[in-house]
Parts: structure tokens; sequence; C-alpha cells
């Protein structure tokens, strides 16, 4: 049940980024607009629920979810929005966990 009262607080903060969509944003850390951009991006279709994501990496990197950060990072000229997920693992590592928002396919996984 904890779990799930989690992903639904995690849900809210990385939803909260996604309005006011301004494409020369970066994604910066703790951004008071950061819940606009991520439910902006998610009603325009342009990224996977958080919910969805969440439940993935959990799968990939088991632990306690810390953090969750909504970014947008600029390659070649396009910017993709990008999950940075923080896991506690079980022997007490942090990992941190970077996932395409678009296609919610794992990009890294390193000890943070």
């Amino acid at each position: 049940m904890q779990i799930k009262r989690l992903l639904n607080q995690l849900a809210l903060v990385a939803i909260a980024p996604l309005a006011l969509a301004d494409p020369s944003w970066q994604g910066v850390k703790h951004h008071p607009r950061d819940h606009d951009h991520a439910r902006f991006a998610l009603e325009r279709g342009e990224v996977r629920p958080l919910a969805d994501i969440l439940a993935q990496v959990t799968a990939a990197v088991p632990g306690e979810v810390v953090s969750v950060e909504f970014e947008r990072q600029h390659h070649h000229g396009r910017g993709n929005w990008q999950y940075e997920i923080k896991v506690l693992a079980p022997n007490g590592r942090l990992r941190e966990v970077c996932v395409d928002a678009a296609s919610g396919r794992i990009l890294t996984i390193e000890n943070d």
C-alpha cells in the first residue's frame, strides 16, 4: 500500500513539470514550473505516465524510489524529455536510472 501511495505522490511531482512547455527550458532541478512541463508533455502525448515508468524502473532496479526529476536533454538540436530516478537499493546503494520519457526505454543505470 505504501508503494502505491509513493507512486501517486511521485506522479504528482513529476506530472507537475509538464505545464508551460517552453522549448528552451532544459529541466533545471526543482524548477518551479516542472510540474507544468510534465503535465503538458503528458497531455500532448510526448511522454509516458510516470506510474508506468516507475513500474518499469522498480522491476529493473529493485529498491525504494527516493527522487524523480523530469528534464529535457538536448542532443543534435532536439530536446528529449527524460526521467532521472534515484532508487535506494536493498544493499543501501543509491542507483540513478535515466529513462527516455517518450519510449520508456531505460537509457542508463549508474551507481550514484
